[in-house]
This record gives C-alpha cells, structure tokens and sequence, in this order.
C-alpha cells in the first residue's frame, strides 16, 4: 500500500468513525446528559444595566443568589422569592466578569457560572 492511500484511508476512517449505522447521522462523541441546571437562564450576557435570573421551579424560595466580582469581592445578594430574580448594574459593577453562585438556605453551592459586564 502507497503512502498516498494510507493517507487516504486514515482521512476517511477519521470522516466515517463517528458515523452510527441507523442513527440520524454522525455521532457527536461530545453529547452530554441533559441538564440539570436549576439556573435556567440569565440574560443579558454581556450585561450593561440589569441582570435577569430564572430559576428551575424545584428551586427553593429559601435559596440566595449573590455575585462576586472575579477579584473575589461580593457585590450583591437576593433571595428567591419567585423564580425570577434582577440585580441592577449600577456605577459599581465596571466592565469585566462577574460568578454568580446560587446557595440553598445551608450555604451549600447548588449552582455557579460567570457572566460579563459591558460598560
């Protein structure tokens, strides 16, 4: 066999090895179990005013969301009284990320995640 058609094979065996007989095309090896993320949403990202939280409906009212500064400095708390929670922007927040980090009414981390602010 010629190098130029080991080559060859070795480009179709990487196009084709993700490829699944009777599946709906190509396998992504990457697929991950769905989420079970009790943030659902928070928007905008990148944030200039406000930030919006929406919470999963198992998430307790006793919970609290507060984000820090990426320098570690705590900027805001809220607890959830409904599943909707907005933390306004003010001069405070410079541009740059910010983690939000959801706790249960022990303290113990249910969820966190980074956001950005654009001023």
């Amino acid at each position: 066999m010629t190098k130029r058609n080991l080559l060859i094979l070795c480009i179709l065996y990487t196009i084709t090895a993700g490829f699944v007989p009777g599946s709906n095309g190509y396998y992504d090896s990457f697929l991950t179990a769905p989420s079970t993320s009790k943030v659902l949403r928070f928007f905008p990202n990148p944030a200039t005013t406000v930030i919006n939280f929406e919470f999963d409906k198992s998430v307790e009212s006793t919970s609290v969301i507060a984000i820090y500064s990426f320098y570690g400095k705590k900027m805001g708390e809220q607890r959830l009284s409904n599943k909707k929670v907005r933390f306004i922007l003010d001069d405070n927040y410079t541009r740059g990320l910010y983690v939000f980090q959801l706790r249960d009414q022990t303290g113990r981390l249910i969820e966190s995640g980074k956001f950005q602010v654009s001023k």
